[in-house]
Parts: C-alpha cells; sequence; structure tokens
C-alpha cells in the first residue's frame, strides 16, 4: 500500500513539473457561459453528462449526472424526491418533513438525513450548516428556482470534502441574456391545502446581469397536524469587467414552520396512518447563504476562482420529546400540559475557497492540474434542554430562564487539495488526486443533566485522503473507473446527546473507508442513453444508532460505532428516444440498482450478552430501487407515467423482524407507486400542468428514524392532485 501511494505522488506532483513547456497563449480564448433556451414544445429530459473539465473540476473517470429541473414534468413545489431524481439509479428518497420542506437523499446506501453525506452546494457554494458541528444542509431553496442539479460521485469528492456520498450541486436560473427584463411566475394549488407561488425577475444592462426571486408555499399536509408555512428569497448580481473576468455577489434565504405531527407505532400506522400522537410540536430552520465568487479566465490555459461564503442561520424546535407510545396528555395534578424542549441552534459558518484550474504539456500529453486551498472558520452555539411553555403553538419563550445545555463548538479547519488529468492518448486518461484536512473543533458552555468527563473539550481531525479514476472514451461513449478515499469524522452532535432519550458511546471513533466504481455511459445512434456501473463502499466504524432497553425496560437511542460494513451494487440507466426531428417524441426510460449492503464486523450488547452483527443487512439499504416511466408528448403538450418500487429493509443493525411496540425499529416493507403528471404550453409565453402522486393511495413509510424527529413510523403522503399555471415574459 506505501508503494501505491508513493506512485500516486509521484504521478500527481510530477505532472505539475512539466509545466514549462506550455501552450501558444498568443491566441486567447474567451470561455463562454453556459445558455439556456426555453421552449414551449414537449421536451424530453434524459441525464446529461458533464464534460471532463467543467468550472474549474475535472470529472474524467467520474461518474456523474445532470438532471435538468426546469424540464421535469413533475411537481416542482413538493420537491418529489422520487420524480425529481428518478433517473439517478439508486436515489434513495427519505420522507420526513413534509412534502416540499427539505430534500432527503442518499445513494449507494449511505444516510439519507438531510443529504448530509454529500457536500451540497448551490451554484458551487457549501450549503451544510457546519461540517464538524451538524453537517447536515438546512437551507432548502424551493425547486421552482432550480436550473439542472448537478450529481457527482464520491469519487470526485477529493476536490470538494472527505464526504463518502460525493458533491450535490444545486444550479439555480439565470438572467435571460437576450433581455433588459423578464418576468417567470409559477403558481401551484393541490390536495392537502397545498398553495405555493413562484415569482422571479431577470435580465441583462450593460456589463451587469441580475437575477432574484420570491417564494411562498403553504401546506396543511397529508397529517393531522402537519402543516408547514415556507417562503424563500434569493438575489444574483453579476458584473463582467471584460469577456474573462466576472465578479458575482448572491444571497439565498430559506425559512420553513413545519409542525410536527409525532412518530406513531405500527399498530396506530395500520389503524390510520393520517393520525398524529402530538399537536404541540414545532420545527423550523431560517437560513442565510451570502457569497462572493471572483471567475478569472487568466488565459487560455489557467482558470482562477476565489469564493467567500457563509451559512448563517437557526435551526430552532419546541417539542414533548418521547416514543410513539408516551402520550402528550394533560397532567391530573396540574390540569395542564407538560413544558415543552426547546432547543437552539446558532450557525456561523465561513468557507473560503481558492481554486485553479491549469492546462499544460509533458512533451506530446496534454494534461490539466486542479487544485485549491479551503479554510473554515464555524461556530456553532447549541442551546438545548430548555424549558418551554405548556402552550400549543411555535413559541420558543423559556418559562425557567436558561438551558440545561448551552454550548459552543468553534472549529478551524484548512484544506488543500489537488487532482491531475494526465492524458495518456487523446482517448485515455488517468487522474490522480490528493485532500488533506487539518482543523480542530473546540467545545465550551454549560452541561447539565449529562457526566461532563464523558465528554471531550476539542476533537482534532488531521487525515489526508487519496484517490485516482482513469477513463477510455470512445466516439460516443466513455469506460471509466476509479477508487478514493472517505472520511466521515466525529463531530459535536456525535457525542453531545440531543435529548433524554439519547446513550452516547464514550469511545466512539471516527469513520472511514473509499468507494469504488467502474462504469460504461454514452449514447447509441443518438436514440438510447445509457450508464451501466458497478461500485463498492468501504465504510468503516460505523457510527449509527441503536434502540436498546435499560434494566427497567425502557428504550433509549444508543450512539456508537456499530461496526465496519460493505456495500456492493450495480446501477443501470438507461433511455430510449427513438422519435425526434418530429413533432411528435416519446422516450421509456429505466433506472434501477441492485445493493448488497451488510456488515463485515461488529458486536451491540443487548442485555446481558453480545451479539454478533457480521453478515446483518444495513439498515435503510434497501436491496432494489427501481423507477421506470414512459414520457409522450405531440407539439406543446407532454404526458409521463412513472413507477417506482423499493424493496424492503431494516431499521436497525439487529436486523429486528418483528417491530417493537412503539415503533421505534423493526422492518420497513417495500412499496410501490404510480406517478403521473402533463404538461400544456399554450400562446408562446404559458404553461399548465397538473398530475396526480402516489395514484393507487399507498399508505407507506420510508424509515424508522432512530433520533429527530422521534424515533417510531412517520407516515408518507398518500394520494395527491396538483396544478400548476406557469408564464415568462
Amino acid at each position: 500500500m506505501k508503494y501505491f501511494f508513493t506512485i500516486l505522488t509521484f504521478i500527481l506532483f510530477a505532472n505539475c513539473m512539466g509545466q514549462t513547456q506550455t501552450t501558444d497563449t498568443s491566441k486567447r480564448i474567451t470561455v463562454l457561459h453556459s445558455v439556456t433556451v426555453y421552449s414551449n414544445r414537449n421536451v424530453l429530459n434524459p441525464v446529461e453528462q458533464m464534460a471532463d473539465e467543467e468550472a474549474g473540476r475535472l470529472l474524467a473517470g467520474k461518474k456523474n449526472g445532470v438532471i435538468n429541473i426546469s424540464n421535469a414534468n413533475s411537481n416542482l413545489s413538493t420537491k418529489i424526491g422520487r420524480e425529481l431524481f428518478a433517473k439517478i439509479p439508486g436515489v434513495f428518497v427519505y420522507d420526513m418533513d413534509g412534502s416540499g420542506n427539505q430534500v432527503n437523499i442518499s445513494t449507494r446506501g449511505l444516510d439519507p438525513h438531510r443529504s448530509w453525506e454529500y457536500n451540497v452546494r448551490q451554484n458551487g457554494v457549501l450549503l451544510n450548516s457546519d461540517m464538524y458541528g451538524y453537517p447536515a444542509s438546512h437551507y432548502s431553496a424551493p425547486m421552482e428556482s432550480i436550473e439542472k442539479v448537478e450529481m457527482i460521485s464520491g469519487t470526485a469528492a477529493l476536490q470538494y470534502g472527505a464526504q463518502f456520498g460525493g458533491l450535490i450541486n444545486y444550479v439555480t436560473k439565470s438572467a435571460d441574456s437576450g433581455k433588459a427584463f423578464s418576468f417567470e411566475n409559477l403558481s401551484t394549488a393541490g390536495s392537502f391545502g397545498l398553495f405555493s407561488t413562484y415569482n422571479a425577475v431577470g435580465g441583462h444592462i450593460g456589463k451587469w446581469s441580475y437575477y432574484a426571486y420570491f417564494s411562498k408555499r403553504v401546506a396543511d399536509g397529508y397529517r393531522k397536524n402537519s402543516e408547514s408555512n415556507a417562503d424563500a428569497q434569493f438575489a444574483s448580481l453579476q458584473y463582467h469587467f471584460n469577456a474573462n473576468l466576472y465578479l458575482k455577489a448572491e444571497l439565498g434565504h430559506s425559512k420553513y414552520k413545519y409542525h410536527l405531527p409525532g412518530p406513531l407505532s405500527d399498530d396506530m400506522f395500520a389503524q390510520d396512518p393520517r393520525q398524529s400522537n402530538r399537536d404541540r410540536n414545532w420545527y423550523s430552520p431560517d437560513m442565510y447563504i451570502p457569497s462572493l465568487t471572483l471567475n478569472w479566465n487568466v488565459n487560455n490555459q489557467t482558470t482562477v476562482i476565489l469564493t467567500s461564503s457563509a451559512a448563517i442561520g437557526t435551526r430552532n424546535s419546541v417539542q414533548f420529546i418521547g416514543f410513539a407510545d408516551a402520550f402528550d396528555t394533560i397532567d391530573h395534578v396540574t390540569n395542564d400540559y407538560k413544558p415543552r424542549q426547546v432547543d437552539i441552534d446558532r450557525f456561523h459558518s465561513y468557507t473560503n475557497e481558492a481554486r485553479i484550474n491549469h492546462r499544460f504539456r509533458i512533451g506530446n500529453l496534454s494534461s490539466t492540474f486542479a487544485g485549491g486551498i479551503q479554510l473554515m472558520t464555524n461556530h456553532m452555539r447549541r442551546s438545548q434542554l430548555g424549558k418551554g411553555t405548556t402552550a400549543s403553538d411555535y413559541d420558543l419563550t423559556l418559562i425557567t430562564p436558561g438551558w440545561g445545555r448551552d454550548l459552543h463548538y468553534k472549529t478551524n479547519n484548512i484544506a488543500v487539495f489537488a487532482e491531475n488529468t494526465l492524458y495518456l492518448t487523446p482517448a485515455l486518461s488517468v487522474s490522480p488526486g490528493f485532500r488533506y484536512e487539518s482543523g480542530t473543533t473546540r467545545m465550551s458552555g454549560n452541561i447539565a443533566y449529562y457526566n461532563a468527563d464523558k465528554t471531550p473539550l476539542s476533537i482534532d481531525h488531521h487525515f489526508p485522503l487519496w484517490g485516482i479514476s482513469t477513463q477510455y472514451r470512445f466516439a460516443n461513449s466513455r469506460l471509466y473507473a476509479g477508487i478514493t478515499q472517505a472520511y466521515r469524522p466525529m463531530i459535536f452532535k456525535d457525542v453531545i446527546p440531543a435529548s433524554a432519550l439519547e446513550v452516547i458511546d464514550p469511545a466512539l471513533k471516527d469513520a472511514k473507508g473509499y468507494t469504488a466504481e467502474a462504469g460504461f455511459s454514452g449514447k447509441w445512434k443518438g436514440i438510447i442513453n445509457y450508464d451501466l456501473s458497478v461500485f463498492h463502499i468501504t465504510y468503516n466504524n460505523r457510527i449509527g444508532g441503536l434502540i436498546l432497553q435499560d434494566n427497567a425496560g425502557n428504550y433509549y437511542n444508543y450512539k456508537t460505532n456499530i461496526g465496519n460494513s460493505a456495500t456492493d451494487g450495480v446501477e443501470l440507466y438507461a433511455e430510449w428516444m427513438p422519435v425526434t426531428g418530429t413533432n411528435f417524441r416519446y422516450s421509456v426510460f429505466t433506472s434501477t440498482s441492485w445493493m448488497n449492503g451488510r456488515y463485515t464486523k461488529g458486536t451491540v450488547a443487548t442485555g446481558n450478552s453480545n451479539t454478533d452483527i457480521k453478515g446483518n443487512k444495513l439498515e435503510v439499504v434497501p436491496e432494489w430501487i427501481t423507477r421506470n416511466g414512459i414520457s409522450a408528448g405531440y407539439k406543446t403538450v407532454s404526458a409521463s407515467l412513472q413507477y417506482s418500487y423499493v424493496s424492503k429493509t431494516y431499521s436497525d443493525a439487529l436486523n429486528t423482524p418483528i417491530p417493537a411496540a412503539n415503533g421505534s425499529k423493526g422492518p420497513v416493507p417495500g412499496y410501490s407507486l404510480w406517478d403521473m403528471s402533463i404538461t400544456v404550453h399554450f400562446l408562446s409565453n404559458y404553461q399548465l400542468k397538473g398530475g396526480i402522486n402516489n395514484i393507487a393511495d399507498k399508505q407507506y413509510f420510508t424509515k424508522r428514524p432512530t433520533f429527530y424527529p422521534d424515533p417510531g413510523i412517520w407516515p408518507s403522503d398518500g394520494r395527491s392532485l396538483y396544478i400548476t399555471v406557469g408564464c415568462r415574459f
């Protein structure tokens, strides 16, 4: 292994020595930015592949896909993941926060909670709230504002972070390059009290371009006590000094308030999945994402991108916390409800990145180097166990001053990364890469109801990561393969219990491993798009939660390093588009994955004995995820029908076969869903869209969470209808 890393280092940095042999710079190349063309005709919407070099990124040898959201034939206001990400094989969608509030997805058997196994970005700007305190992405832009989503697998993670999942980049719509002023409106009404409106303006005036939107969405929710109220705003202002240098300032804001209906047991779910056993629980994140980006094409060889950004905001909740069988009832002694628990997280996360992309030659060989440095300064204040009111509304007031825990997590982190694509022939390339992260998170503050001796006051993270990928391009296809190390550091959210239901293993350690993949993708005769890949993920010291019982029979969530795991899988995306260039078009697609996720090592203490979990299935890793659909259109009318299937999973590492009485652990049954939609464009500037989601009204749930928003069953939405009216001028 040491020789492998030595060779990798030599390939990577020896290439940089070849910069003395540069290409002719007398002919300057101006890099043109992408232009979006809107059409009022029906549009087939295949997954596109990114270029080998794009926006300062090296993607040769990496699995990736681009989803065109603006042309999606689906209900954008509710962010239904199985439709939005339908053509990305293996995407697991976790329905947790009510339709439309948040995107919770994962791939390849990773944790879908707020997509936190990914480096999540918007227009290249980091969205994760605090990478070393609480790495979830609480910012939630309206999907109507998104032009496309770029998904890059974990083998490309070195250029962004240490995550196993890789990168998700949400690219917002931009100004119409041919107009000084343009306007867009999308308004949606639907089942369960849904109403949303999205309004955007944009344009180009001289060297300036601008784009801004306002979005509002309200819904009563599928379940009782599950209403939500969300709004979001965004503004982008860009100045072009010349054709090769521009400065862009952006500010995004999202906020939503969600009434948490509470977890259900299996008996409650079977009786009525729309019922609620909580009417006083609320959750509300409020996030701002400011950024400043300077993009300079120095010459036809070199591009420099400087980005300064922040994630600033709060994550608030007021709840009666307990399992599904702990009912929130009036105390007969006080003749009132019990005081609720108030928790507030405050995020102040600042990131500065400098990236350089440089093309050069070594003799007759072309090469491209991408490298950079990232500086993070984060301050997360976590105020927990506040004694809240006995009321039922959203109220963060404390009836007793002070917090049970009032903690400050301060992180300083530096990361350097470098990757080089060497073209051994015009078709064959090899891309070694390296990332090194070094930083410390320090904790200070007050802790009550917990043994402070068990809590580390600082957590250091110093880790090098290596990777290499290769690619061979044919005329309309490519073979690709790669392997990259990954790291999931122990964060402060892991070591401080969020509620009385959690117990933390004092010997908790960092998780680490690697991801490997190989695939074949391309187009055949212009009518079939395809991407077939295999992958393997080794995830050691996997951090997770186990629902256990103490000697008194009380359930609790034990957070620990459950064990080592391995996930193998096959992913297939194929889309047949036999008719093109005519008024009538149609396509048929399949997006299917098979996964085998299992523990390769691990022992769990259960009662007075230890249980070996080697060979057990990983929790929340379905063996099969398949989505299949057909789209057809004639002139300005298009329609889509989609079938989705997700197979059975387990909620815990013990693979508990019979659900606990409170629903906190047990199997998650497989489920099949049908969705359909139709879009009509008319009078050049208008569109009418409608559809039915979950046509068969399947009652199902996707996961049994072990922590937020309380252990148990959280039912997904039943059958719903929607209609959208839009215009663009």
